[in-house]
Formats: C-alpha cells, structure tokens, sequence
C-alpha cells in the first residue's frame, strides 16, 4: 500500500483578535493594527479574525468592560465599567466554546494583550476600592478557548516582540499544520512514526524530557488504539514544545547532527563549524550561522535521515526568526 504523502503546510491559518488587523471594533470605536501582523505574517498566513465583544452583540463604541473579584461575586467576572449590572462573563465564556467548535482547521491564535475577553496572561482584575489591580487574570474568551483547545499555541500580540517566544510561537504553529495535513491525509501508523521521526531534534531542542517521553510512546504504537495514541502524542508535543529552546539546548542538538557527518568531515571543516556552534553558545552568534554552515556541510555529505530533520527549517527561512535567537 503506498504511503500518503503529506504536503507541507503552505499558508496555515490564525486565529487573531480583530482589532489587530485593524477592524474598528474595540470599547473606544478604534483597533490596535499591529505592523509585524500585517506586513510580515500576513505574507504567511491566513487570518480568522474574532471580536468577543462583538460576537456577542456589544456595539462599538461601547461602555469599557474589566475583569472583577469581589466576595460578592462568584469568582471573577467581565464587568462593564461602572456599571455592576452588566455582567458578561457567561457570554463571552460561551462565545468562547462557540469558536473553539469552529476553528478546528487553525493552527494557532494570535490575542490582544490586556484584554479582559482576549488576553493570555496578567490581565488586571480588580477588587475593592482604593486598591490597585492585581496582574494576575486571563480573559475570559481567552481562558475557554485554551481549555477547549489545549494543542492550539495561543500567544499575546505584545509577548511577540520578544525574539525568543515570536520564534517559539511560530514553531508550534508549523508543527501542529504539519500534523493537521498529516491527520487530513490520513492516519496511520507508519506516518505517526515518520512524523515522530522528523520531530526528533526539534523536540530535543526544546524539552529533552517530552523527547523521551514520546520516543516510548512511538516504539508502542502497534499496540492499542492508533487514534488514542496520536491525541495522547498530540498533547504531549505541544506541551513539550512550549518550553523555550536556549542555546544550550541547541549547541547540544547541532552537535548530534554533526556527529551523523564529522567521519567524513576534513579536519579544517570541523575546526570552522565548531567555532560556529560555540560561538552561538557563548551568544556571540545567532541560530542562523551555524545553521547556514551546517546545512553546506549536508549538502557536501548527504545524509538523508538529517536532511528531512525539521530542526533545520521548522518554519519559513523568509521569516527570518533564526537571525534573532
């Protein structure tokens, strides 16, 4: 029987908090257009855009919502500003669930930091008079997708300006794309394990504890059932993959791979990409240096099991994400 061939993911699909790609629908009638979003992702990606507040009837302009804890209330609910008889908290708790329903197709969400339906994290939640807001609350819409969802990386506009978390992001997304195409393609077995195989190093670079952990779960896969065992596999990559990669981690992997190649390396090749890989270590050289030397070595000395290593191009070189770790 031959195998399903699994097309790389072209455009895969976000979902985005609307106001980000400048739709006019927040409390004050504006949007907050984010520039990296527009003029950079959207060259790669498909957009779905949702407005909580929208979705569930409220105008724009409109009265302010935040996120209250009081003892009289039941835990912490979206309050309008001002005013304790508008409650929307079940309202946009159900939008929530509504959309999850819909976006089985995407593979990753992009949110409005600070928002009381859309953000991730430290989201103000205020309490009793006179004192100050603590940081320590999620969205409400935000908080019901993530728990209806737990595969889908969900990561805030703001926290994508640091290098480190925009390429994290940016790797699950590719990652689940790549299982949704192998899923729509066909589950089997065999494509479990190649898909496993080709995720080798890159779950290396991030957790080397889920590495483990999803290598015993591959060599079992011929027993029980397979569907079981990839929503199971599912979950476990990407928690794993959320734990950021580091230098360390990634010398460590580069190393691996040179190991596949150095007997047919000349002395003076190795000495140069050795050089490269500790400079990186030391954070005198980004991700990208020895990336480029090495993928001139595999090119000089073949060697098919690394050459098809996500590690290499876990997403798009245009987007540039390795200049910057």
């Amino acid at each position: 029987m031959q195998e399903n061939i699994v097309a790389e993911p072209s455009r895969p699909t976000l979902g985005i908090s609307s106001c980000l790609i400048g739709q006019k629908v927040r409390f004050d009638g504006g949007h907050k257009q984010n520039s990296y979003i527009l003029k950079t992702l959207a060259e790669h990606f498909e957009f779905a855009p949702f407005c909580p507040e929208r979705g569930i009837g409220l105008p724009a302009p409109r009265k302010a919502i935040r996120l209250v804890s009081t003892h009289e209330l039941e835990g912490t609910q979206a309050i309008e500003v001002n005013n304790p008889d508008k409650v929307f908290t079940s309202q946009l708790d159900d939008y929530g669930r509504k959309v999850a329903a819909q976006i089985q197709h995407v593979s990753g969400y992009i949110v409005k930091k600070d928002s009381p339906s859309c953000g991730m994290e430290r989201v103000k939640i205020y309490g009793k008079e006179n004192f100050p807001p603590e940081r320590n609350g999620v969205g409400v819409f935000t908080a019901r997708l993530m728990k209806e969802l737990p595969t889908l990386p969900v990561e805030e506009e703001g926290r994508l300006m640091d290098p480190r978390l925009r390429e994290n992001f940016i790797t699950r997304v590719y990652t689940l794309a790549r299982w949704q195409n192998m899923m729509a393609a066909g589950l089997t077995r065999q494509g479990l394990v190649k898909f496993h195989t080709r995720h080798k190093f890159l779950l290396l670079a991030h957790h080397e504890v889920t590495y483990r952990e999803l290598g015993r779960m591959i060599s079992d896969v011929g027993n029980g059932d397979l569907a079981s065992v990839a929503s199971e596999y599912l979950l476990t990559l990407m928690t794993g993959l959320r734990n950021l990669s580091t230098p360390g981690k990634r010398v460590n992997v580069l190393m691996h791979i040179m190991g596949f190649i150095k007997d047919r390396m000349t002395a003076e090749e190795k000495e140069e990409l050795l050089d490269l890989i500790e400079s990186h270590r030391l954070g005198l050289l980004p991700m990208i240096g020895p990336i480029i030397l090495l993928n001139h070595f595999l090119r000089r000395y073949p060697h098919e099991y690394i050459e098809d290593q996500y590690f290499l191009t876990p997403h798009p070189r245009e987007l540039m994400l390795n200049n910057t770790i």
